[in-house]
Parts: C-alpha cells; structure tokens; sequence
C-alpha cells in the first residue's frame, strides 16, 4: 500500500501525463497498473504529436517495457494499445506514472 494519499498520486500522474516536458525519458512516459497478486502491466504514453506531427494519441497507453520498444515507429504503432480520450481516464483505468 503506497504511504501517498490517492489524490496526490492522481495529481501527480495527471500533471506528467498532461507535459511531455517533465517526461524523464521523453519521448516516452512509462507507466504501470498494478495487479491484485502483485504483478503489474508495464504501458507508454509517446508523444506522437511532439515528436513526428501525428495526432490522437495523447491519451494511448502502449503496452510495452520500455527496455522493449520496437526500433521502427510502424512496429510501435502495431503494438497492443488501450485508447482513452483523457490522462483522466487513463488514470481511472489504473495506469500510473511509474
């Protein structure tokens, strides 16, 4: 259990997710949503937009590690995703700054 009040974990994870900018490995934010066994899904915001021009994808989780990420934009591109239309409801489904 996290000693970080939720709210604080919300502001947090909507502040980096809203400003690639703050991203420590920019162009990609990592993130996780733990599991109730213990495990976790390892996903990526990319700034598309900031990086090739392409836009919609400012709230895409990519399910990748980013020790993983595939060398070619089309191969990153095919990765599975989960598509949200908000940071908002990106954190709601879970996902955290990691």
């Amino acid at each position: 259990m996290s000693a970080i009040p939720d709210e604080q974990v919300r502001r947090r994870t909507l502040l980096y997710m809203s400003n690639p900018l703050l991203w420590p490995v920019y162009p990609f934010l990592p993130l996780i949503r733990p599991r109730p066994v213990g495990e976790q899904d390892y996903g990526l915001l990319y700034d598309l937009m900031g990086m090739y021009g392409i836009p919609g994808y400012g709230a895409t989780v990519f399910i990748a590690n980013l020790l993983l990420v595939p060398d070619k934009l089309k191969d990153f591109l095919a990765l599975p995703k989960e598509v949200f239309d908000t940071p908002e409801e990106v954190f709601s489904a879970g996902w955290r700054v990691d």
